[in-house]
């Protein structure tokens, strides 16, 4: 052999054994990491012993929610949740609940800011030892209360002098006759927020009205019951692992000694509570490195002698081309094999590689749409001056902004440069820059995933969101009438099926995500969640996500994502613009929370003139009451439990279609009901399962169901 030869393959032999050594070295390491830091409560504080869902200080954010992170830089451990600080005074792991306290309202009852306590929904709920304090601040002189009726305090908030009141009570009707003068007095007031207290603090509050007693009453606290897949994690537990989360599935992760699973270890709740099989599998546990490790090593041998060949036969050829060369002979061209690239392929391919990363972080483009650098689009933002703000939520804060071309656009500035956000960002360029639909909002562009910052960059879209029209900051401009809302619902389904014939599923459909130019057409935004979906497969198994109210309930059941998925949330979409209600609002009755339950118990029982927004004329117009009565059959179809029940978006849209044809050129035509056989039919169908805000605790809802309103690009 070549002394050549003999060199590259000593090389060849070294480069293999440094494998196998730092492979065994994985193979027998000790327990995975993530496993043990979860393993290790810590102290926060004054608060000792604190473990998942909770991570901070020494523990890392893979051992606990994302939003549950404790600041224990002081002896009073602090957490912020949607913006507002809250003091720890304690954590019980027994009954799952926080003891927290607003830090605003330490030392004074006129904050800076005046913020509602709010939640992560279905992430953290009040205990039933909570009760809500009504706080009124900024309230007119003129028409005041006697200090009788309702306790009332001073405020100098941002060096302005005003009166505020508060109350303990939720119905105004235990004042009497004065409850009216009252409630319209309050109503005039600038702003209101609730806050809750203990029933004790409550109580004490009731016997001794006063702004110290309300104080005091604030500092000690309320309760919050956590549910982070409580019933994940028991599983977890008992087959031995430690609870966690994985930011990039967003999803809980069960920690074992291994590898992570998605809920439990390998070994059963069974197993680990039998002493046999404690010893069992303690001995084969010991053993799986050493087969493991020989198994490698058999490898590595059966890999060295490959390579051995390989070299070998690459020597050879060189051998013999070199002497065709030297008799001026052309050379044979090699047939091409898979195991073989040489050194000129690789560096071409590197060089490439290495061109093309510059290419996206110097600007031009990114999946066919430009790459914008920060420092343009801060300017197009004015440095992203808060005046400048559309909306906020849970991914990001969307700003106004003019670029240097004059292009007016909607920039949305995601929270987080994380791996999760970066795969919603990911995610959101990848579908948005392959579809082109004029009822879908328009990317510009975005800044490259390697920025500090990750921003999106849209077409603006002036009139707020249909949300806004229907039951927001619009609602009261009469706007939005029947023609409109049916022109609504028409390219609203248009861009769902053509997402659909474009195998995308939307994940998110929602009114706050329905978008109005000045002329009222729709651009359907907000693709962070959205999913590809092959034509070849039935469905996509994966997390819930999405916003409560609009999820279709076999989704969430099941797991199973299909483009019914969507059909279910555009049905909640159809009984909005009926009826202007809320998809979700704790204030109604409990049956009635959800708007979709609401919807289908008032058209199975004939009632459909309850649910119908008067201002639509329903019953006036013959016209508006037989295309509304159509409407929400078709709704009450997309509204069944069952997706096999459902009708493809396709239909929906023909439906639609049919419905404007039909009835504008119809005349006085007569008043047409829900027919009695079709709601015979419905009627012994399966309801759908209603999912209350309580029901809602998976934890794959956490950060969801923020919304960004006026504008959720």
């Amino acid at each position: 052999m070549q002394p050549h030869v003999f060199q590259a393959m000593s090389w060849f032999i070294t480069f293999i054994a440094m494998i196998f050594i730092c492979g065994s070295a994985l193979v027998f390491a000790n327990d995975d990491e993530r496993y043990v830091n979860c393993s290790n409560s810590f102290d926060c504080g004054d608060i000792k012993g604190v473990g998942y869902p909770f991570w901070g200080s020494n523990r890392p954010d893979y051992c606990g929610y994302p939003e549950l992170k404790l600041d224990c830089s002081d002896q009073d451990p602090e957490i912020t949740i949607e913006k507002l600080t809250y003091k720890v005074l304690g954590i019980d792991n027994q009954t799952r609940t926080l003891s927290v306290a607003r830090k605003d309202y330490a030392e004074n009852i006129c904050p800076t800011l005046i913020l509602n306590t709010t939640w992560i929904p279905n992430l953290l709920n009040y205990t039933s030892d909570d009760h809500n304090i009504t706080i009124y601040y900024g309230c007119p002189p003129q028409g005041a209360p006697t200090s009788t009726v309702l306790p009332q305090f001073p405020c100098e908030i941002n060096a302005t002098q005003m009166t505020g009141y508060f109350t303990a009570f939720a119905n105004f009707s235990v004042l009497g006759s004065s409850a009216s003068s009252l409630i319209s007095y309050l109503a005039s007031c600038k702003d209101s927020i609730e806050v809750p207290v203990r029933e004790s603090a409550f109580q004490q509050i009731l016997s001794t009205p006063t702004a110290a007693q309300l104080l005091g009453s604030l500092n000690q606290g309320f309760g919050l019951e956590w549910n982070a897949s409580n019933s994940f994690c028991d599983t977890c537990q008992s087959s031995g692992g430690k609870c966690g989360y994985n930011q990039t599935t967003t999803a809980f992760t069960c920690y074992c000694k291994d590898q992570p699973q998605q809920f439990s270890c390998q070994q059963s709740p069974t197993e680990a509570q039998s002493p046999t099989n404690d010893q069992s599998s303690n001995n084969s546990t010991k053993k799986r490195p050493l087969v493991i490790g020989l198994s490698t090593a058999g490898a590595v041998v059966i890999g060295i002698f490959f390579g051995c060949w390989i070299l070998f036969l690459v020597q050879r050829r060189k051998r013999k081309s070199a002497q065709v060369k030297s008799k001026g002979l052309p050379v044979a061209t090699p047939p091409s094999s898979k195991g073989l690239t040489t050194s000129t392929n690789l560096s071409q391919t590197t060089t490439s590689l290495t061109s093309s990363k510059s290419y996206l972080e110097n600007g031009s483009t990114y999946f066919g749409v430009r790459v914008f650098s920060y420092n343009e689009l801060e300017e197009a933002t004015n440095c992203f001056d808060p005046s400048k703000e559309l909306g906020d939520g849970g991914f990001g804060t969307v700003y106004h902004g003019v670029l240097k071309d004059g292009r007016v656009v909607a920039v949305k500035r995601l929270y987080e440069n994380n791996m999760r956000r970066a795969e919603q960002f990911m995610n959101e360029i990848e579908i948005l820059a392959r579809l082109r639909h004029k009822n879908l909002v328009i990317l510009y562009g975005c800044t490259s995933r390697h920025s500090h910052e990750l921003l999106l960059v849209y077409e603006y879209i002036p009139n707020g969101t249909v949300a806004d029209h229907l039951h927001g900051r619009q609602s009261n401009s009469g706007l939005l009438t029947w023609p409109v809302r049916l022109s609504i619902a028409i390219e609203t389904a248009s861009a769902l099926a053509y997402l659909h014939t474009s195998d995308v599923i939307h994940r998110d459909v929602k009114t706050n995500n329905i978008l109005l130019d000045n002329d009222f057409h729709v651009k359907v935004a907000d693709f962070g969640l959205s999913r590809l979906f092959p034509n070849d497969v039935t469905h996509v198994s994966t997390a819930p996500q999405g916003t409560p109210g609009y999820v279709d309930p076999e989704y969430y059941q099941c797991y199973q994502l299909t483009n019914k998925s969507d059909v279910y949330s555009f049905g909640v979409v159809l009984i909005e613009l009926i009826s202007s209600l809320q998809a979700v609002d704790t204030n109604r009755h409990r049956h009635d929370i959800n708007l979709s339950n609401m919807a289908v118990n008032k058209i199975q029982n004939h009632a459909l003139n309850e649910l119908v927004d008067p201002s639509l004329g329903f019953d006036k117009d013959i016209v508006v009451r037989r295309m509304v009565t159509s409407v929400a059959e078709l709704a009450f179809r997309c509204l069944q439990q069952d997706r096999e029940m459902r009708p493809a978006m396709e239909e929906v849209l023909e439906a639609l279609k049919r419905i404007e044809k039909e009835n504008y050129g119809a005349g006085n035509a007569e008043v047409l009901d829900i027919r009695d056989d079709d709601v015979g039919l419905l009627k012994h169908a399966p309801p759908p399962v209603q999912l209350s805000p309580d029901s809602l605790s998976d934890p794959f809802w956490a950060d969801s169901s923020s919304t960004i309103t006026p504008h959720s690009y």
